[in-house]
């Protein structure tokens, strides 16, 4: 053992420190699990895992002075673990009990900065923005997508052509039926009013109803449907070409192809999480198969894998509804669903060659 951390194992904590190494030692295997650090108060300080739980917690007590886990073992007067399957069960459990207890020493479950998610905010004047985390604020989460410089893309467009906002939510809102109510001032707060790609909610230059009218279509946008903003392209191209405007034609013809690609880009974004529909048999300890239902990255039930093939087939007509059943709605995702989806993504995202182990199920029933 390094000195440093004989040293540690004789301060004031050594003999506390010792007992939880020695307990480790007497009882853990190493198998996959899921362990809690807690402290003097029985509280949950830290939660992690490990495919061979024995191995990594002894690593604690080796750890050198300044080390994160020597910090968590001065804090630690007990350790507990759960034996899981498989690195997928125990990879999902961490995940949950970090989420129920945010433990002191777990930094917030890390969303995958490789996705990134559409808001459609709850504001009196609702605006577009890009994120990486979904809240509980009311607010409307459409995802998650890769590339967030395609989806700022798909974002400039649809604000422009439904001309919403996209200032500081300090920005005061003078509606037009407000206007009684304040001092009239038309002036925009920025350029995007004068040159039609906002509605001017801050100078009184439309109603509330007009501008949450707008706000649906790009909520409807993002569910799929374009005829809206391609409408009104079409429209102001028409003007614009009776007017002789050909150049300001010829503009918004560009961007109503832009529009149209931007659509295909979110539907192809969307569908690498629509792909992760499916039966999962995620291989265990010592045999100790399980199988998950997966829809849309979100895990909707787990059994143990069952041993023959028409068990199998039995399976998977029970897991029909749940992988195929119509939904109300398809395209937002909520704060308790956002961790989970972007584990399972990860995951095979990581490990490609788990796709082998996957079962699609088709909406109709077996005939066999």
């Amino acid at each position: 053992m390094p000195k440093v951390a004989e040293s540690i194992l004789a301060s004031a904590n050594g003999h506390m420190a010792v007992a939880l190494r020695d307990r480790v030692r007497a009882l853990a295997e190493n198998r996959p699990a899921v362990y809690r650090m807690l402290g003097p108060n029985d509280e949950v300080i830290y939660v992690g895992k490990s495919v061979s739980v024995r191995t990594r917690l002894l690593s604690y007590f080796r750890a050198d002075r300044g080390e994160k886990a020597t910090e968590i073992i001065s804090h630690t007067r007990r350790i507990m673990w759960d034996y899981v399957a498989s690195e997928f069960a125990a990879l999902l459990l961490e995940m949950r009990l970090i989420q129920r207890w945010r433990p002191l020493f777990n930094v917030q479950h890390k969303n995958d900065r490789n996705f990134c998610f559409i808001k459609l905010t709850n504001e009196a004047a609702p605006r577009l923005l890009t994120t990486v985390q979904v809240l509980n604020d009311g607010a409307h989460y459409y995802g998650p997508f890769r590339g967030r410089g395609m989806v700022r893309d798909v974002l400039r467009e649809v604000s422009d052509v439904l001309e919403l906002r996209d200032c500081s939510p300090r920005v005061k809102l003078r509606f037009a039926d407000q206007m009684d109510l304040f001092t009239p001032d038309e002036t925009p707060r920025c350029i995007r009013g004068d040159v039609q790609k906002c509605l001017a909610p801050c100078a009184g230059r439309c109603t509330r109803s007009e501008y949450h009218a707008r706000a649906h279509e790009a909520r409807k946008f993002l569910e799929g449907d374009v005829r809206k903003p391609l409408t009104v392209l079409n429209q102001r191209m028409h003007v614009a070409a009776e007017r002789l405007h050909f150049e300001y034609a010829a503009q918004l013809r560009d961007r109503a192809y832009r529009l149209e690609e931007a659509r295909y880009e979110l539907i192809a974004a969307r569908s690498s999480i629509e792909a992760l529909t499916f039966l999962y048999r995620a291989q265990g300890y010592q045999g100790d198969d399980r199988v998950y239902a997966i829809r849309r990255g979100s895990i909707r039930a787990e059994w143990p894998a069952p041993s023959g093939g028409e068990a199998m087939q039995a399976l998977q007509e029970q897991a029909r509804p749940l992988l195929t059943r119509r939904e109300h709605t398809t395209s937002t995702v909520s704060p308790e669903q956002v961790n989970e989806v972007l584990l399972v993504a990860r995951w095979f995202r990581t490990k490609p060659a788990e796709l082998e182990n996957v079962i699609r199920v088709d909406h109709q029933p077996s005939t066999a």
